[in-house]
């Protein structure tokens, strides 16, 4: 962690200023300042433009009762990239506009979810129990097993009591609230 803060402190900064410095000797320091303003004007304005579509399809998806974990991957890579794109700087400035590539976004994506499958099928080691049950109170205060059923993964969970529905037991009491 301590490898990639360092570099996007201290080594990212130091490339921008000497690309920015190259191109201001090629075409003159207004035109290189005018560029990187409009690159971060422009690149805010279409990430606003995506980020819009992309709230619009999670609003879809959820009122469907769809997950929209895509889209919430996208709109990460969108936040991304605007922070790139306001950053003064062409090195910056490329990795933010790649980033507002659909194709681009989407290549990224499948790599983390690959990545993210991968890491999350080694987490438990691969053999545990895992037990799921709803249960649902019934007239006379007993409980029903809807929904039953058991996952292996690791054998972390394997020593842990089952919880346990207690019946009968209310609390009364009052509320008052003192501000």
């Amino acid at each position: 962690m301590f490898r990639i803060l360092f570099a996007l402190f201290i080594i990212v900064p130091i490339i921008e200023i000497t690309v920015l410095m190259q191109v201001g000797e090629l075409i003159g320091a207004w035109p290189t300042v005018a560029i990187v303003i409009v690159s971060a004007w422009l690149g805010a304005k279409y990430v606003r433009q995506q980020g819009i579509a992309t709230l619009q399809s999670v609003q879809t998806k959820m009122a469907q009762g769809e997950m929209p974990s895509s889209e919430i991957v996208t709109g990460l890579m969108l936040l991304v990239a605007g922070v790139l794109l306001v950053t003064p700087g062409f090195v910056t400035d490329v990795f933010g506009l790649s980033l507002l590539v659909p194709n681009v976004r989407k290549a990224l994506a499948n790599t983390v979810q690959k990545h993210i499958e991968t890491n999350q099928g080694s987490a438990f080691g691969g053999n545990a129990h895992f037990h799921a049950s709803t249960f649902t109170q019934t007239s006379g205060n007993t409980y029903e097993n809807e929904f039953d059923s058991e996952v292996k993964s690791t054998d972390v969970f394997a020593d842990k009591k089952p919880i346990t529905h207690h019946q009968g037991e209310t609390i009364e009491g009052d509320f008052q609230r003192k501000d």
